[in-house]
């Protein structure tokens, strides 16, 4: 092939490119990697940068830490990092919906390279994670910042805990709970020294909302259980062995609402049928509903064991659990609080824990535990605290780097 000729097609394959990137079938997973390009040429003017570069179907992960990154953001300006522009859209709409969002920007890139090049012109302080996506390492790489992994929500979930931890400088936990969890399943590291206990920061962002109990008068039970996963191990979802059970023996008693997770079905078919007959036999199906609209309405609580338990526990009405088909960690909370199989009674267990709620004690003895401190605002100013506090150690240390001969970045 002549050079003119290979030239054409490395331009046609580069102009097919931009064009699926730009449709609208390009998958939500898969980052469009379209930059910034006016961003490209200038510092960051953050002190703080969270690298998210993963796709939509991860805005759950990171949309609850918005209220917490603007609060980091009035005194120190905080850039989230992204490779799908669609995902950024969203985060400037989020923020432009949720008031003054001066203090945190969006940027798009694509590679690696430019990250490099635009932090080697910045002085970033301080990246931050809410996953453990295997891109975080191109940012890891970076010596003169320090690294924090937020997470997404604390949970009993075996993937909780993770080898992946000591990528990092520090983790940001909600309570006792996870670093207990933490220093009883990793190996030589040392959970008490490298982990910050902040509470659960995602709390305070919460929006106000009116109850809206069913028109028929009905107790109304929230279902809200968790994905399949793409883990066997970590295999907790109900939704195939007990969904539509759980659902039918509850009617016409009981107004039951069903709260799908977002990435039901993207590993097994049948998980994703079993969600849609859950759907299509539920009283109301939540999608576009605030969690805290959903729990506000309900009465009980039915979930797997996941995140959703412990967000749960500051409202103080009762929950049961489903038992999986795999083993749990060991867990305060899986110990305490009451278990639903397939096969069991639900209606009578459900009738028997709204009017006698019998874990209501050990339940509030859970909260500080999990969540070290629900008084509202005091888990953001405790992620701010513990920001300055890295902030603070990264500057020293890094200092006496340079004076060693490290340029970074």
């Amino acid at each position: 092939m002549s050079g003119a000729r290979a030239g054409l097609a490395v331009r046609v394959r580069l102009w097919l490119i931009g064009r699926i990137r730009r449709s609208r079938f390009l998958p939500t997973g898969m980052p469009d990697k379209r930059v910034d390009v006016a961003a490209l040429e200038q510092p960051l003017a953050a002190d703080v940068i969270v690298f998210h570069p993963t796709g939509q179907d991860t805005l759950y992960q990171l949309l609850p830490w918005l209220p917490a990154f603007r609060a980091l953001g009035t005194t120190h300006p905080v850039t989230i990092v992204f490779r799908d522009s669609r995902t950024a859209a969203a985060v400037r709409t989020a923020l432009a919906e949720g008031g003054d969002d001066a203090g945190v920007t969006c940027l798009t890139l694509a590679t690696y390279g430019q990250l490099d090049a635009i932090l080697s012109r910045s002085r970033v302080r301080l990246a931050l994670y809410v996953n453990h996506d295997p891109i975080n390492f191109e940012c890891l790489r970076f010596t003169s910042l320090a690294h924090v992994y937020l997470g997404h929500g604390d949970s009993d979930k075996g993937v909780s805990v993770s080898n992946q931890v000591k990528a990092y400088d520090y983790c940001f936990l909600a309570g006792r709970a996870a670093l207990e969890r933490t220093a009883t399943h990793v190996m030589d590291y040392d959970a008490e020294e490298r982990s910050i206990l902040i509470g659960q920061p995602q709390l305070d962002g919460s929006p106000d909302v009116v109850p809206a109990p069913d028109p028929a008068g009905r107790p109304t039970v929230l279902y809200a259980p968790t994905w399949e996963a793409s883990q066997p191990s970590v295999s907790y979802g109900s939704v195939d062995a007990l969904g539509l059970e759980l659902v039918r023996a509850l009617q016409p008693a009981y107004r039951v609402v069903y709260r799908p997770h977002p990435l039901n079905g993207v590993v097994r078919a049948e998980y994703g049928a079993a969600d849609a007959a859950v759907r299509e036999a539920a009283d109301r199906v939540d999608l576009r509903v605030p969690l805290e609209q959903s729990f506000a309405d309900a009465d009980l609580l039915v979930t797997d064991v996941s995140a959703v338990p412990l967000n749960w526990l500051p409202t103080g009405k009762p929950m049961l659990v489903t038992v999986p088909g795999v083993p749990t960690p060991a867990s305060r909370m899986l110990e305490l609080l009451p278990r639903v199989r397939r096969g069991d009674d639900h209606a009578a267990l459900v009738a028997h824990h709204l009017s006698d709620d019998p874990t209501r004690q050990a339940r509030t003895a859970l909260v500080s535990h999990y969540l070290t401190d629900v008084t509202p605002g005091a888990a953001t100013q405790r992620f701010v605290d513990a920001c300055e506090q890295v902030m603070a150690r990264r500057d020293r240390l890094w200092a006496e780097k340079q004076a060693l001969g490290a340029t970074g970045p």
